[in-house]
């Protein structure tokens, strides 16, 4: 999951080399938090939260079928 976030991500801004993903687990979720440079940080928002509403769209069907909860983080 966090690759494939991680490439998302990438494919989004124009400095690649900033996203950074960390995971914190707990005993039911697991928080990825994504950090990107704060110039791309609109990028990966979108206008109104858009982009970053599909991003958790997108980690929510894959983590049906891993039958796990993943929860997206922005981070500055």
């Amino acid at each position: 999951m966090k690759n494939l976030l991680i490439k998302i991500a990438q494919s989004l801004v124009d400095d690649p080399e900033q996203v950074q993903v960390d995971e914190v687990v707990s005993s039911q979720i697991i928080i990825l938090e994504l950090r990107v440079a704060k110039a791309d940080m609109g990028k990966v928002i979108g206008k109104q939260g858009k982009t970053a509403n599909a991003i958790r769209t997108l980690l929510n069907a894959v983590a049906g079928k891993a039958r796990k909860r993943y929860m997206l983080e922005i981070v500055d």
